[in-house]
């Protein structure tokens, strides 16, 4: 089922404020959950964060007063939905399954976006990102096996594979190598738009969990995994924003920002699993829908064009949590050594990357790569969870 958003009246603003009861959610069951309802609630969060985020950005640039008031307004309501959709996690879970969870995001939400996008530097762009989160994985579930002693298809199921993908040390680039081509607002589809924001709305989650929770361990190796790959995720943010065109308006943005909550939050409802789950959803489409019409008034009267110019006039085909297991070992077959260089990708390690690592690594080995040996040293073997057979490559096979 589709419709056009924006031709859909939602729940009046001042009828959206919720009290505590209402807002006291009950969270998931972790042990019972599908594993993509929580995929589902983290990607959601990302993308409430960074509406509030754009929000307060825009605000902080806008000297109207009646502008910044009704900003305001919509942000407080998106601020209850965010800890409506962030309070169902549980409690219960540890700070290293909730980062297992965000990864089993990164790796099946961008592996999703890479296969639906129809622009080829774009689809890149994803492609190459994905290899990364997907090693990040691996090694977070290593450290996992290694200081709580459980293992990761706890949290992944069967859903998502588990090995190494282009190795953690590997993805330190110098910072201008990190930036990419922007779309052409003028000419790129919107469904391109949408992909670029929901992604990088979900990087930037991460990359902000990552910077909170690091320190609160007590074991080294796990504090400087944290820290390592929390500075691959700002890499990754980099890498995706930068894909997104800085010639939009305020105004487009923010109908961006709506339309895609609307989107995201339809597609959800559409495949959720969970019923209770899946009546949040709803709820907060209808909230959303006149978020968007709020946003789409703004455009019309500052911007000076039809929304329908900038969004589509039917919501596209749902995003889709489902494995994508044969579709990335496609890709560690393919692109495992690939690198940056400009706005390009290349297959050799070229002078710049080369002087970065050795300024960064000081002659040692990072994290990443301790690790998975002091698992190996500890468990006896390193943790994988290769459902489909031995890893495509066979020099990153265990022998």
């Amino acid at each position: 089922m589709t419709f056009n958003p924006l031709q859909e009246r939602g729940i009046p603003l001042d009828r959206q404020l919720r009290n505590w009861r209402e807002l006291n959610v009950a969270p998931i069951d972790p042990d019972r959950a599908d594993p993509y309802t929580r995929c589902r609630i983290i990607t959601m969060n990302g993308i409430e964060i960074e509406s509030i985020m754009f929000s307060h950005h825009f605000a902080r640039r806008c000297p109207d007063l009646e502008v910044r008031q009704r900003l305001a307004e919509v942000r407080y309501i998106e601020a209850q939905q965010q800890k409506a959709v962030n309070w169902l996690l549980p409690g219960l879970a540890s700070v290293l399954e909730t980062t297992l969870a965000y990864e089993q995001v990164a790796v099946d939400l961008t592996a999703w976006v890479a296969r639906m996008e129809p622009d080829p530097y774009l689809k890149q762009a994803y492609q190459f990102g994905v290899l990364e989160d997907f090693d990040h994985l691996y090694r977070y579930a290593n450290l996992y096996e290694m200081i709580e002693h459980r293992k990761a298809e706890k949290i992944v199921d069967q859903l998502t594979e588990v090995m190494p993908g282009r190795p953690t040390k590997m993805h330190h680039r110098h910072p201008v190598d990190n930036v990419r081509e922007h779309y052409d607002r003028e000419t790129a589809q919107a469904i391109s738009k949408l992909h670029a924001l929901t992604v990088m709305s979900a990087e930037q989650q991460t990359m902000n969990f990552y910077m909170n929770v690091g320190p609160m361990y007590m074991e080294p190796i796990a504090r400087q995994l944290y820290q390592e790959i929390g500075l691959i995720e700002e890499e990754h943010v980099t890498h995706y924003e930068s894909l997104l065109d800085p010639g939009e308006s305020w105004w487009e943005q923010w109908l961006n920002h709506e339309y895609n909550e609307c989107y995201l939050y339809h597609s959800f409802m559409e495949t959720e699993s969970d019923p209770r789950i899946r009546a949040i959803w709803e709820l907060h489409l209808n909230m959303e829908l006149e978020h968007l019409r709020i946003a789409a008034d703004m455009f019309r009267q500052h911007d000076g064009r039809d929304p329908e110019q900038s969004v589509p006039r039917e919501l596209p085909k749902p995003v889709t949590f489902e494995p994508n297991k044969e579709y990335l070992r496609e890709l560690l077959a393919t692109q495992i050594d690939y690198t940056t260089l400009g706005t390009g990708y290349v297959q050799e390690a070229h002078e710049r990357f080369q002087r970065w690592q050795e300024q960064l690594m000081g002659g040692e080995e990072p994290p990443s790569e301790r690790v998975i040996a002091e698992n190996r040293a500890k468990s006896g073997e390193e943790y994988r969870l290769e459902t489909e057979g031995t890893h495509p490559l066979y020099s990153l096979r265990t022998h």
